[in-house]
């Protein structure tokens, strides 16, 4: 309630005060143009480009003029970057909005500043940031965990296949050791976030999963993984090799939410049906609802009518990949290389995410 009120007094400030100023100084705005506004300056952008900046180049007040481009293109939903180009040299009122008021710069420039924003992060630093601002003080009911594919636009790294050790059939004889493969779900409960994160690959290669009618699909590029709240709120995003199944990622996601914010139930699909996760939800305090994995041979299991009730919530997640892909450019990658697939698919979840929060109030 207290962080509803913060908003709604924002969201009255700015169209009770900061509409009128603006608009008697450009005209009259459309309602993209509005909604621009408001996701800028709740984002703030100017303390992180801040601190993003450093080194040669331009200076850091043009940093945060192609800043709030990147997220006018966003909001705009435009395809690559010669479109937001071409987008502000034919609309001044957008040119003033992003804080571009001389020439607009090339679509070079723009690629580079990328670059830049991309090596130091800075849209994973302003998501980060707006949570902590907006949800740390809210006891969210349900954390909705999913996993995406992400298409692509470069060569796949084809896997060397690990070499086998070659032993007899059958028994061990009695003293002799076998070794023990250790598994990366085994091991993740007593490492750090951070240990957790380098040890995920995010190398483009080959995805394979079922698709919602049961047919196999196979894509080239990544897979992005999101902690989502009650209300559409993404809370943590982790970006990995098209790959890396589903399960791998469940812990690190648990921890960088649990860093974030207070949530009682963990809802998952039958992929994360694994039991050093449904151990790790109840070391956190966490009730996990997961789908059972009926494996071959194992018993039929089933959720309690109220689990089942409270269960239906998961699909939150789902709709915010649709919004993600569909309203936010979620499937239109034009760069190469995992930290930039990260922060662009970052600038549109960050956009997404103030969008959201704006929701909650209006």
């Amino acid at each position: 309630m207290r962080i509803r009120q913060i908003l709604s007094r924002y969201v009255g400030g700015v169209q009770g005060f900061l509409f009128p100023i603006i608009e008697e100084k450009l005209g009259a705005l459309s309602e993209t143009q509005r909604q621009l506004i408001q996701i800028l300056e709740l984002l703030g952008l100017e303390r992180h480009v801040a601190v993003c900046r450093g080194g040669r180049g331009r200076p850091a007040k043009d940093r945060i003029a192609l800043a709030r481009a990147f997220v006018a293109k966003m909001v705009y939903n435009l395809p690559s970057t010669k479109d937001l180009v071409e987008r502000l040299r034919s609309d001044p009122t957008l040119c003033r909005i992003c804080g571009l008021r001389k020439a607009v710069p090339s679509e070079a420039t723009f690629s580079r500043a990328f670059a830049e924003f991309a090596e130091r992060g800075l849209a994973e630093s302003v998501h980060e940031a707006l949570i902590g601002k907006y949800q740390t003080g809210r006891l969210v009911g349900h954390i909705s965990r999913d996993s995406s594919a992400i298409d692509g636009r470069e060569e796949p790294v084809i896997k060397a296949k690990p070499a086998k050790v070659k032993r007899k059939r059958g028994r061990p004889r009695r003293g002799e050791e076998v070794p023990h493969e250790v598994r990366r779900l085994e091991v993740q409960p007593t490492r750090t976030l951070e240990e957790n994160l380098k040890d995920l690959p995010q190398t483009c290669d080959i995805g394979t999963k079922l698709n919602s009618k049961g047919h196999t699909q196979h894509w080239i590029g990544y897979k992005l993984h999101l902690d989502v709240a009650d209300g559409q709120i993404p809370i943590s995003a982790i970006l990995t090799s098209a790959s890396v199944h589903d399960s791998q990622v469940a812990i690190p996601l648990a921890q960088m939410t649990a860093q974030r914010v207070i949530n009682c139930y963990d809802l998952m699909d039958s992929a994360y049906d694994a039991k050093p996760i449904r151990a790790y939800s109840a070391k956190l305090g966490h009730v996990a609802l997961i789908d059972f994995n009926h494996r071959s041979g194992g018993e039929r299991r089933q959720f309690s009518p109220c689990e089942a009730e409270r269960f239906r919530e998961r699909t939150t997640v789902e709709r915010v990949y649709g919004r993600l892909k569909d309203e936010f450019g979620g499937r239109m990658i034009r760069v190469r290389g995992a930290k930039k697939v990260m922060e662009h698919l970052m600038f549109r979840l960050v956009a997404l995410t103030a969008d959201q929060l704006l929701r909650l109030v209006t």
